[in-house]
């Protein structure tokens, strides 16, 4: 079956899946402090409260401190001679080819405006039968808010192809897919023939986004999954990363990077994220090292993976209890707020930039600290033992 490319696949099987003027990119730094009117940019902040603990033999008290995120801030032109403080995130004269954007409030979507913001320019690869939609919101001008990037221009998308990732050539394809209405119209969908004509179009890519993930039976649980099921959602989520690595790699220049999504139920019991997503998670993070490891030596690749928290976007709200994950996340993880698709954007510009040059292999947690848990502090146990909270 057609292979559904995800914008955001965190406690999901997604069932669905542009050059501007490039500036200079200023990173700012994370700054602890009493009083964040002393910040630069305070419009693209945004401080939340965390506490100190004393040992938990005498109980909790709270001292609050303002932690202001890192913000990542292109400048316009007129702005490129000034003297730029911090570590700048520029990736002017980069391409990137980010797989599975299909709508305006995912992961991929967000990690292609960050990349954007710092100055790549990029390619899309959304899948075949969302792609006029998606095609016609951008033409009408749907998109346009959400396009905005920090130094006020709009984040444009060079290109954008049909994609079917489950598929690596035409030989894979099965007739009942050939003849589909959804894909009529569409040709040279398969990774090998995207790759293909991403290089007749540019020649080379410095950098590779894998945003994808279909998982047919996630609602069931692993017991109840059909060998069918559990193999589709391996093929979608965890084998297609390691086919367009396969594919796009001859076209990536030495030095460049490879980013996939993941999930935290790669390694821990997420009940409800069933049908061998599961699995699929632990097998791309798996397959992240060893990827690291074979694509390193041989073309100097870097590959990592993202494990994001979850997200508030349309495919996620499909699988039914996305609300319910988000707020479970805010009462039990260190940092006690919604996780913006932003954030993780900006860990993928980090890491497909110079300054990560030395990182390949990680599965790098954009979650508010939920990884760290062991147990969930909003529990009933823990009533008189006064955590602190944004609560109280």
């Amino acid at each position: 079956m057609a292979a559904t490319v995800a914008s955001s696949l965190q406690l999901m099987a997604a069932r669905h899946f542009l050059s501007f003027s490039p500036g200079v990119v200023k990173a700012g730094a994370a700054i602890l402090c009493s009083n964040p009117k002393t910040v630069l940019w305070p419009k693209l902040t945004s401080p939340c409260n965390i506490s100190s603990l004393n040992p938990f033999r005498h109980g909790f008290r709270s001292s609050t401190v303002k932690f202001i995120k890192v913000v990542t801030k292109a400048m316009s032109e007129s702005n490129e001679n000034k003297p730029v403080s911090g570590l700048p995130i520029d990736l002017k004269g980069k391409r990137a080819f980010i797989a599975g954007v299909a709508d305006d409030n995912g992961y991929g979507w967000a990690i292609a405006k960050s990349l954007a913001a710092a100055g790549a320019e990029i390619l899309v690869g959304t899948w075949v039968p969302a792609l006029n939609i998606f095609e016609t919101s951008l033409r009408r001008g749907k998109f346009d808010e959400s396009r905005l990037l920090p130094d006020g221009s709009l984040m444009e998308i060079t290109k954008v192809y049909p994609l079917d990732a489950i598929f690596d050539n035409l030989d894979d394809v099965p007739e009942d897919i050939k003849t589909n209405k959804r894909y009529a119209g569409s040709s040279k969908w398969t990774v090998q023939e995207v790759a293909e004509s991403v290089k007749q179009d540019f020649r080379s890519i410095d950098i590779l986004v894998h945003s994808l993930a279909n998982g047919p039976e996630v609602s069931k649980p692993l017991l109840d999954t059909s060998r069918k099921g559990y193999l589709a959602a391996l093929s979608a989520s965890s084998y297609s990363h390691v086919s367009l690595l396969k594919h796009f790699l001859p076209l990536m220049n030495p030095g460049g990077s490879s980013i996939s999504l993941t999930y935290i139920a790669s390694e821990r019991i997420i009940p409800g994220y069933g049908g061998g997503m599961s699995s699929a998670k632990a097998a791309l993070e798996s397959d992240t090292r060893v990827l690291a490891f074979e694509a390193g030596r041989k073309h100097k690749i870097r590959v990592n993976a993202i494990s994001a928290g979850p997200l508030r976007s349309r495919a996620a709200k499909a699988i039914g209890f996305i609300d319910m994950m988000i707020e479970y996340s805010k009462a039990n993880a260190p940092l006690q707020k919604e996780l913006s698709a932003d954030e993780v954007g900006n860990t993928a510009a980090f890491l497909a930039s110079p300054l990560a040059s030395a990182i390949t292999g990680a599965v790098i947690y954009v979650d508010n600290g939920l990884n760290a848990m062991g147990i969930g502090v909003d529990s009933p146990i823990f009533k008189d033992l006064n955590i602190p909270s944004d609560k109280h």
